[in-house]
């Protein structure tokens, strides 16, 4: 049986879905800026490649420990707008603040940066966390119905692909500029932090009526230790969480490694590479719709595949894409040369293939969460969200880690950025043919894995 909002859902859905894409617009900022530019403002920060590795593990670690406990006590959070509303209207100013102060660098040693880097990391993750899972357990709270909750999601990641898009944008315009300094990474924080807290203050007012009557975590009292055993009997939970581990961690990789590719790689202009990932975010829009409407005409797991295709083949050929001639004089200039143009234009189809084909990883492993979720005769749904995302950001965790080590080992050397003394590093073929792998080898392995454990997926499974 529905819960007592469902009813009113399919007459009136604009508000709910312009509100619920709303939520995750500024979690989804921050997400996208740490995914393209995060690893890369550490080393121009002046932390070693391997340290840098090192603080993006600890951002997912913590992100990771922190969940379980947020989601345990969003499930009993008693107020009169719902368990949800309460996280996710305390945590926006903080995040807004943190975000700010992430991208802000410090004097002093490398030590001393390694310390405020990993507070502040600390920080932010945790205000991050106190809006994104409350708000993502609301999905499968306000409705009952799979095309509401499929909608639901497709709204929610939208909302976080414009608004990453928006984060790209001003990345655009802030760090574009020849020769800029890493003080235009701190302006670029204080504006996206701006944006984050107001778009999801916006959102808790627009998702206050929903929330208030939608379905509320059962009552009853049980330990945790034997929540979390019954959570992974659950096996359409084990299949979720291990197809969204693998699509994230692929996706994570390449967004990490991504602008290190196009500049160190394919030898294109600082200037230009900043908007690189513009093509990327747009695609992945456009393929967030694509997707929506292949999973309400056919089925999920249909869509799953087309888009992991596509993705797999993209990712190949960014693999064994040349790089372009460099020549003398200008950045630009390198773009007079006709095969560079014509090598330009074709990565940038490669990479608008390779979001809407990777747009799969925002869109399907969360349309299946509730199917899971409905599995087990509690229906936490805090608990499942948050062990959802647990296990994918300890993937992240890893993966960050072990690119950062294996830049360090290929001999992959790191540059200071200095408004007054810019200088570009040549790497050596061992760190080039490490960063191709990991935007294009190693990816698809990890797509490839996930479409085989899905495979079953229309079978018929149970918790017990």
């Amino acid at each position: 049986m529905e819960n007592s909002h469902s009813a009113n859902i399919t007459r009136s859905t604009t508000r709910l879905m312009i509100s619920y894409g709303l939520g995750d617009a500024g979690t989804g900022l921050v997400a996208t800026q740490f995914g393209f530019f995060l690893f890369k403002f550490f080393i121009s920060a002046g932390l070693p490649v391997i340290i840098a590795g090192s603080i993006l593990m600890l951002i997912k670690i913590w992100d990771a420990i922190n969940d379980p406990l947020i989601g345990w006590l969003s499930d009993r959070t008693q107020s009169r707008w719902g368990p949800r509303i309460p996280w996710m209207v305390t945590a926006s100013v903080p995040l807004g603040f943190s975000l700010a102060a992430i991208w802000w660098t410090p004097t002093g040693s490398v030590i001393q940066k390694t310390i405020y880097y990993a507070i502040i990391s600390i920080i932010v993750m945790t205000a991050y966390t106190s809006i994104n899972l409350p708000f993502s357990a609301l999905s499968t709270e306000i409705s009952e119905k799979t095309s509401v909750r499929t909608r639901l999601n497709a709204s929610r990641f939208t909302g976080s692909i414009i608004a990453g898009l928006t984060g790209l944008i001003i990345a655009g315009f802030v760090l574009g500029s020849e020769g800029s300094a890493n003080n235009d990474y701190f302006l670029m924080g204080k504006i996206s932090g701006f944006i984050a807290v107001i778009t999801t203050l916006i959102s808790c007012w627009g998702l206050a009526p929903y929330a208030k009557k939608a379905r509320r975590p059962s009552g009853k009292v049980e330990a945790i230790t034997l929540q979390f055993k019954r959570i992974f009997r659950n096996k359409k939970f084990l299949k979720v969480i291990s197809l969204y581990i693998l699509l994230w961690c692929a996706l994570q990789l390449m967004q990490t490694v991504a602008l290190i590719y196009v500049e160190d790689v394919l030898n294109v202009p600082k200037d230009i590479a900043t908007w690189i990932p513009i093509p990327f975010q747009i695609s992945a829009l456009i393929g967030l719709q694509i997707w929506t409407r292949v999973s309400n005409k056919l089925n999920r797991i249909t869509a799953l595949n087309y888009g992991a295709i596509m993705w797999i083949i993209s990712c190949t050929a960014a693999l064994f894409l040349p790089p372009l001639a460099i020549g003398s004089g200008v950045d630009n200039a390198i773009f007079l040369n006709t095969s560079n143009l014509i090598l330009f234009i074709f990565l940038i189809f490669i990479i608008c293939l390779i979001g809407i084909g990777a747009s799969t990883a925002f869109l399907i492993p969360w349309s299946l969460l509730p199917d899971a979720i409905d599995q087990d005769p509690e229906k936490p749904a805090g608990i499942y969200t948050a062990w959802m995302v647990l296990i994918q950001k300890i993937g992240i965790a890893l993966s960050v880690q072990i690119l950062g080590f294996l830049l360090y080992i290929s001999g992959y050397q790191s540059c200071f950025v200095d408004q007054n003394n810019l200088n570009i590093i040549e790497q050596c073929t061992s760190a080039q043919l490490t960063i191709r792998l990991c935007i294009g080898f190693i990816p698809s392995v990890l797509v490839v894995i996930g479409i085989l454990i899905m495979r079953k997926w229309d079978q018929k499974l149970i918790t017990n």
